[in-house]
This record gives C-alpha cells, structure tokens and sequence, in this order.
C-alpha cells in the first residue's frame, strides 16, 4: 500500500509456524512474550521482589513485552520500572523457556493462546543497592545469598536460571 511502512514479520509466540507483524497485535491484550531478569551482585547476593497478588511470591524482574519491543530493550525497560537501576551491562543468555500461563490469566492475552515465551537475562552489578519498587505491584525487595534466593522464589523459570547461575559461579570459581 502506497504510503504505509512495511511491517516487520515477528515470530509468534504460539508457534513456529504463525507470524504477526507488531502493528497487526491487539493493544487491548499483553504480548504472550516476557523476560526474566536475575539480578545479582559480584558475590551472588540476588534480588528478589516480592508480588502484591499474590501475596508471597517471590520472583526476579518479570515483565510483559511490548508489541513490537525486542527482547533486550524490554528487559531493560523492566529493570528500570521494577528497580530504578541502571540496565547497562545486561547479558543475554540466549536461553528461552516455554510455559503454560494459568488459567487465571489468560484472559489478559488473545484468544487461544495458552503459553508464554520467556528470555533469561542477567545484569551483575558491583554491589547490592538499594532499588524503588512500584507498592502497586511489589510489597518489598529482598537481597539474598544465592542458595536463600533458589529455595524462596515461586517459579520453576526463575529457580532453573538462579540455578544457571550457581552453575556458572562453580565454573568461575566463585565456590
């Protein structure tokens, strides 16, 4: 069409074999496509938000795409609304995981779509800091030992990427 930009095809998250281009996406429903965002310190100490709904869920920085938004620039969009820290030195890890959204929330996302796809990433600061969180959404922040951070988060993602991390410290030697 004369005049109109062309669109960009995304992959979408239902399935290798459907595309959406971003301006085809309906604003009234979240993108069924999150990140996942551990952020530690050079000792491992890990920060942890706890939900206000529902009360005593503890997670990393989570949040929903935007339409149209790359991964990366969502995650750090999420750790500046979550925490007021600065992004800079975040770190893909290239590892995505698939799981099913509850039925509690799938209203929020358009019809037929069962799934989310979440992006790890982390972001080592040099020392635990002090974060604002939004009260509408979390009632505190917790800085954690590594170990105290895998045995309280709620989510089988999160505890698998605190894991990853674990992992990587042995690798480094920071055991």
């Amino acid at each position: 069409m004369p005049g109109r930009p062309e669109r960009t095809p995304q992959p979408d998250p239902r399935g290798p074999d459907r595309e959406t281009a971003a301006d085809d996406a309906d604003p009234a429903y979240r993108r069924p496509e999150s990140v996942l965002v551990v952020i530690h310190d050079a000792a491992r100490a890990c920060l942890l938000l706890e939900r206000v709904v529902p009360a005593g869920f503890w997670q990393s920085v989570t949040g929903s795409l935007q339409w149209g938004e790359a991964p990366a620039d969502g995650a750090a969009r999420e750790v500046v609304e979550e925490t007021g820290l600065d992004p800079a030195g975040l770190r893909e890890a290239n590892v995505r995981r698939r799981f099913r959204i509850l039925p509690e929330w799938r209203h929020r996302y358009p019809p037929g779509v069962e799934e989310n796809l979440e992006h790890l990433f982390y972001l080592e600061l040099p020392e635990a800091l002090p974060v604002t969180i939004d009260p509408r959404e979390h009632r505190r922040y917790l800085w954690l030992p590594l170990e105290e951070a895998i045995a309280r988060v709620g989510s089988w993602t999160n505890r698998e990427a605190l894991e990853r991390l674990r992992a990587s410290a042995a690798n480094e030697g920071h055991e």
